[in-house]
């Protein structure tokens, strides 16, 4: 079968620290204004470039009708990525082949023109893909139902909320039917209704013989959307296949500096005369090193290494999670009556020297989205020396283990795995007629 987008070493290059190069007229204004200060400020003035590949040899293939996924941390290059695919931005070296018309989401509003009411701007995506007027018509009383603007169709988009303006982007591409859609992590903006319906809706345009390239960070999307995905990592493509293996590779290899804080210089670290925090990381099952994404199903590890530099000083460690809307989610600490087992050193005398405290949180208990850990080291009884807040950040990520055919968002802060149980405990009664002259009268038997 022919590809609907070929790829082939295609690579982008970003310079740092320079304005892009005007025009000859452009150059000649710049010189005749500002030549003689910059003659006068010499070599205090001269720019210094750095070069960087945002993309280095991507080279794939997309089939008509597929659900291409594409993850990887930020700054991987996936945005980049889709803006090449969708010319806004030359690549630097390779070539891309296009073999349908292309419509992109990358970021809200793209392609409105902010002047125009949100009917005129219908119109004129649609133009703009080379649909005549009539099939736009055919399509705009869909569209402007699944946006559910109508109160607001003749008003100019400049007044638009970001909740509106991604609706009615959203409805636009997903409705003028382009051969290829292309949509980024704007999904992020709108609100989890609103996400289910966009993620039900890319499903849909799939079964229906078009291509949709959809960048997420909501893994469980990847997995039960897309028949295929790509892992990004510095610009480059180190895996592509099965949604479910490309994910969890990314899930058990990717790291980040947000999963690890460490302080070198133990005179600046948190702390005093008596105990100072010398790091706090973020661990789990089967991956290697400190990481800031979790796989909702295992166990995430929060450690929290500190130097006591005060004989026999009975300490203690500690902390708090919190949600992205800073709710507490939990405290805990190593005193026996908060922990599974009995931790030795806890209240003890400690002797000079490094310890390291580890608390572990069970899979399949918080729910997905970010949690910011504060960490606490104190002196029994119950004298805190260090409270570090909010030290770091990690995200939990379901990979589908808990959601299967759901793609909505889970409500609540914690999402534990419980036991459930159903059974039968009746037949269905069967409904007679009731032998009277009411006509219609039926009674449960």
């Amino acid at each position: 079968m022919k590809p609907i987008i070929k790829v082939e070493n295609v690579s982008k290059q970003y310079r740092i620290g320079s304005r892009e190069v005007g025009s000859d007229l452009d150059q000649s204004i710049g010189r005749a204004f500002f030549g003689p200060l910059r003659w006068l400020n010499g070599a205090r003035n001269r720019t210094h470039y750095e070069h960087i590949w945002a993309l280095k040899d991507i080279s794939f293939e997309v089939q008509p009708g597929e659900l291409l996924g594409i993850v990887g941390r930020n700054g991987a290059g996936k945005s980049t990525l889709l803006k090449v695919l969708s010319r806004v931005t030359e690549p630097t070296t390779g070539q891309i082949e296009l073999f349908g018309r292309l419509e992109s989401l990358l970021e809200v509003g793209t392609g409105f023109h902010p002047e125009l009411t949100g009917r005129e701007n219908i119109y004129l995506n649609g133009a703009i893909l080379g649909m005549k007027r009539q099939e736009i018509k055919g399509k705009f009383d869909e569209i402007v139902a699944f946006a559910e603007i109508s109160q607001f169709l003749d008003t100019p988009v400049k007044f638009y909320s970001s909740g509106m303006y991604l609706r009615l982007a959203f409805a636009v591409a997903a409705h003028l039917e382009p051969e290829i859609l292309v949509v980024d992590e704007v999904l992020a903006v709108g609100d989890a209704e609103f996400q289910q319906k966009c993620l039900g809706k890319m499903g849909e345009i799939s079964k229906h013989g078009r291509t949709v390239l959809l960048v997420s960070h909501n893994m469980a999307s990847i997995m039960n959307l897309c028949q295929r995905a790509l892992l990004l990592k510095e610009g480059r493509i180190v895996e592509a296949g099965n949604p479910g293996e490309v994910v969890q590779n990314y899930l058990s290899t990717s790291r980040s500096g947000n999963g690890e804080v460490v302080w070198l210089d133990l005179e600046a670290a948190p702390g005093n005369e008596m105990v100072r925090l010398l790091s706090v990381r973020i661990l789990q099952q089967g991956v290697e090193g400190p990481t800031a994404d979790v796989d909702i199903s295992r166990e995430v590890l929060i450690e929290i290494t500190y130097q006591n530099l005060e004989e026999g000083s009975p300490l203690y460690t500690g902390i708090w999670l919190r949600d992205q809307l800073a709710t507490y989610v939990l405290s805990s600490a190593n005193l026996p009556s908060m922990s599974l087992g009995e931790d030795p050193w806890y209240g003890q005398p400690h002797p000079l020297g490094v310890f390291r405290s580890i608390c572990r949180i069970p899979g399949n208990f918080l729910n997905e989205g970010p949690y910011s850990v504060t960490a606490i080291v104190g002196k029994v009884p119950s004298k805190t020396q260090i409270l570090e807040d909010r030290v770091l950040v990690f995200r939990v990520h379901d990979t589908g283990e808990m959601r299967k055919e759901y793609l909505g968002h889970w409500v609540g802060t914690v999402r534990p795995r419980l036991d459930w149980h159903t059974e039968q405990i009746e037949t269905a009664a069967p409904v007679r007629e009731l032998e009277s002259s009411a006509a219609g009268s039926f009674v449960l038997e």
